[in-house]
C-alpha cells in the first residue's frame, strides 16, 4: 500500500506534467526563404517567428507534431525553450496550406507574466430550449480581455428553458473571473425561435404536373418538325 508521502509525490508529478504540457523546445533559425522553409516543413518542423515588447523578432523552428497538438486549443500558449532561456509566447496567427492544410507558418507573440491580453475565446451554447423550438448561433467567438496565462478554452451561452422568441447578448453572459468583455455588450450571441415549416403540397403537385405537361409538348415539336421535313 502506497504511503501519504508516494501519493503525494505522484500527485505533484501530475500536476507538473500538466503544467509543463505545453513546454516546447524552440531552435533559432538561421535559413530564410521559401526554399528553406520547405525544406523544414520537409522534416517535420514548423518555421516561425516571435515578436513582440519591442524586441527585435527571433525566426524559430517549432517541433510539428508536438505544436499541431497543441494548436487544436484556441488561443494556445506555448513555454518556449529558446537556446536554454524560457520564453512564454501566444500563438497569434496560423498560416496554412489551403489544400492540404499542413501548416506552413506561426506567428507567436511575447508574453509577461502577469500581463493581459485580448483574444476572441470560442462560444459554446449549453442547455435545452423549450420543445418545438431551435437554436440559431449568431457569434461565435467574443473578444475579452484575460490574463495571458489563464486563456478560457470556452465561453458558455445559455439557452435553458429560454421560449421562441428569445435573444442571449454578451452582455447578459457568465464570464469566469478576471475576463472583461471588450466586444459589445449588444453583440447578438444566440438566439431561440421557431422553427420554419414549409408547405410543399399542392404547390409542389401543381409544379410537377406543370413539369411533365411542358416535357410532354416538348416532345412532340420534334416529330411534327421532322414530318415537314419529310415532306
Amino acid at each position: 500500500m502506497a504511503t501519504d508521502k508516494e501519493r503525494f509525490d505522484r500527485a505533484k508529478l501530475a500536476a507538473q506534467k500538466i503544467d509543463t504540457g505545453n513546454h516546447i523546445a524552440a531552435e533559432v533559425r538561421e535559413e530564410f526563404g521559401k526554399g528553406a522553409a520547405r525544406r523544414l516543413r520537409a522534416t517535420g518542423k514548423i518555421p516561425a517567428v516571435l515578436y513582440g515588447h519591442g524586441s527585435a523578432p527571433q525566426h524559430l523552428t517549432l517541433p510539428g507534431h508536438e505544436v499541431s497538438l497543441l494548436l487544436r486549443k484556441a488561443n494556445a500558449m506555448l513555454d518556449l525553450d529558446i537556446a536554454g532561456k524560457g520564453q512564454l509566447a501566444l500563438v497569434k496567427d496560423v498560416q496554412k496550406d489551403p489544400v492540404r492544410q499542413i501548416i506552413e507558418h506561426i506567428d507567436l507573440v511575447v508574453i509577461r507574466k502577469g500581463e493581459k491580453v485580448q483574444v476572441d475565446v470560442p462560444v459554446h451554447v449549453t442547455g435545452e430550449p423549450a420543445p418545438g423550438t431551435v437554436i440559431e448561433q449568431e457569434a461565435h467567438t467574443l473578444l475579452v480581455e484575460v490574463p495571458a496565462i489563464a486563456i478560457p478554452e470556452r465561453l458558455e451561452a445559455s439557452v435553458e428553458g429560454l421560449e421562441a422568441v428569445s435573444h442571449v447578448y454578451a452582455g447578459e453572459l457568465t464570464l469566469p473571473e478576471d475576463v472583461t468583455l471588450v466586444a459589445e455588450a449588444e453583440t447578438l450571441v444566440v438566439s431561440v425561435v421557431e422553427p420554419i415549416v414549409q408547405d410543399l403540397g399542392e404547390e409542389s403537385a401543381e409544379e410537377v404536373e406543370g413539369e411533365t405537361a411542358a416535357a410532354a409538348e416538348g416532345g412532340e415539336a420534334p416529330a411534327e418538325g421532322a414530318e415537314q421535313s419529310g415532306e
